[in-house]
């Protein structure tokens, strides 16, 4: 490692990831989603300070939003915004996301997104001239853990 530069090989393959659901105590392999992005956008407050001609930030909170993209053929995330329909129930339930990929020095993490909350979704697609079907799915969560973070990769410290 010369200079601390970063191996190509240590970067982590973006189709090597794993996506579990658990609903309503049934873990499902969400295998059908082609991309997923969970984030956290802070909340911040400016705070005047006496003798300086601009304002501070103070984080006050943080709010837990995931996008993403999966293949139209697996109706179970359909079934909850069925059952919020005819009940007014509304269903939260944790994704279990896993990087790992073998050939690079980062190894694995997983986070848990707890208490997922779905934005809406499709409820019946079609596409006369599409290769395959696919749809976005949206939603917030209200915590996350993570349980296995990357390893420092050699030159970072």
């Amino acid at each position: 490692m010369a200079n601390g530069v970063m191996k190509a090989k240590d970067t982590i393959a973006g189709s090597l990831a794993t996506c579990y659901a658990t609903i309503e105590g049934i873990r499902y392999n969400f295998m059908h989603v082609i991309n997923l992005e969970a984030k956290i956008d802070k909340t911040k407050t400016e705070v005047p300070i006496l003798g300086k001609t601009g304002k501070g930030n103070k984080s006050t909170g943080w709010s837990g939003t995931f996008e993403g993209t999966a293949h139209y053929n697996m109706s179970v995330l359909r079934e909850l915004l069925r059952k919020y329909k005819e009940t007014g129930q509304d269903i939260y339930f944790d994704m279990q996301i896993t990087n790992e990929d073998p050939t690079s020095a980062a190894g694995r993490q997983t986070t848990i997104l707890k208490d997922c909350n779905l934005d809406g979704g499709i409820i019946a697609k079609f596409d006369a001239d599409a290769d395959y079907l696919d749809e976005d799915i949206s939603g917030t969560f209200d915590d996350f853990e993570i349980p296995e973070t990357f390893n420092l990769l050699e030159g970072m410290k």
